[in-house]
């Protein structure tokens, strides 16, 4: 079937959208570009929620699709919920391009669900940039850009929580100013957010306020401390992390498991080990899934070859 036919027939209410047909959309050339454009506003606004929801998750399934361009296309929609979801489609696109788009929108949009999902998507970028693969020029903007969204006092909470979440692998003085600020700032948003950043931002100088807020009577900042020690992988935190397996929170309780999946040792293979044994279907596959990360991290051969 022709593109155009295609987006003629996806235009039409009448017509049931079939996920398998959306594969047309897959691989456009640079040519068919405007013809997306031009017919992507003519069709209706769930159908447009679908489709690109749609074909995030055939991307996901078989890696063979492309469906970047179209997902560009809806980065301009006119619905907010759309484009959202067009940020989260691009998640494997690490282009100049696509940051620049990102840059644009974290400042500009005008939803703030938008702002955040960009500020998050941000966040590949930076780590791109901790690890020298991003050019010097693009780091700065990258840097500056972030920067200016987490100290906007206009800005709200979300979307700055989100930029600091992003920008923490850039494990400069001025990073580590921004996470203790937002630590301190008295919002909870921008504290969770906070010690979410300390793990991302891979300093174990950090620890010890991770140590405290794993004690803390807010389930979502234990989570989030409890991640943030798992990240960092330091083999103190094995013992901290004990009594959060046995948490009242269920996602807590996960949280602590994998995170001594990521740190591994002795210790936290014989705790696991006993969660096999859990009452509670949920912890003993989260433990089983910890045991894997450890064995992987210890020889990925063994779990290769594992019966």
């Amino acid at each position: 079937m022709a593109l155009e036919e295609y987006l003629s027939e996806l235009s039409d209410p009448s017509q049931p959208l079939k996920v398998a047909d959306l594969a047309q959309l897959s691989a456009l050339t640079t040519e068919a570009a405007p013809t997306v454009a031009n017919a992507w506003p003519q069709i209706f606004l769930d159908r447009r929620k679908t489709i690109v929801s749609d074909l995030t998750q055939l991307a996901e399934d078989n890696i063979e699709y492309d469906f970047d361009t179209v997902l560009f296309i809806a980065l301009d929609d006119s619905e907010d919920s759309v484009r959202v979801e067009a940020v989260r489609g691009l998640w494997e696109n690490d282009s100049p391009e696509f940051m620049a788009r990102l840059l644009d929108m974290v400042t500009t949009d005008d939803n703030a669900r938008v702002r955040a999902e960009t500020a998050l998507a941000l966040g590949r970028f930076a780590l791109n940039a901790a690890f020298g693969k991003l050019p010097q020029r693009q780091v700065e903007r990258l840097e500056e850009t972030l920067r200016t969204v987490v100290s906007d006092p206009r800005e709200v909470a979300e979307v700055r929580g989100r930029a600091l979440e992003a920008l923490s692998p850039l494990n400069q003085p001025w990073v580590q100013g921004a996470i203790n600020e937002a630590y301190h700032d008295g919002d909870m948003r921008l504290r969770i957010a906070a010690v979410h950043a300390m793990g991302r931002s891979c300093d174990p100088t950090w620890l010890p306020t991770l140590y405290g807020e794993l004690e803390n009577e807010d389930p979502e900042l234990r989570y989030e401390a409890a991640t943030a020690c798992g990240v960092l992988g330091d083999d103190d935190a094995v013992s901290h992390l004990l009594r959060l397996v046995l948490d009242e929170d269920e996602e807590v309780r996960e949280a602590a498991i994998a995170a001594l999946g990521e740190i591994g040792g002795d210790k936290a293979r014989d705790t696991l080990m006993i969660l096999l044994d859990s009452e509670s279907e949920a912890t003993r596959e989260a433990a089983s899934a910890a045991l894997a990360t450890i064995d992987f991290e210890e020889d990925p051969l063994a779990v290769r070859f594992r019966d």
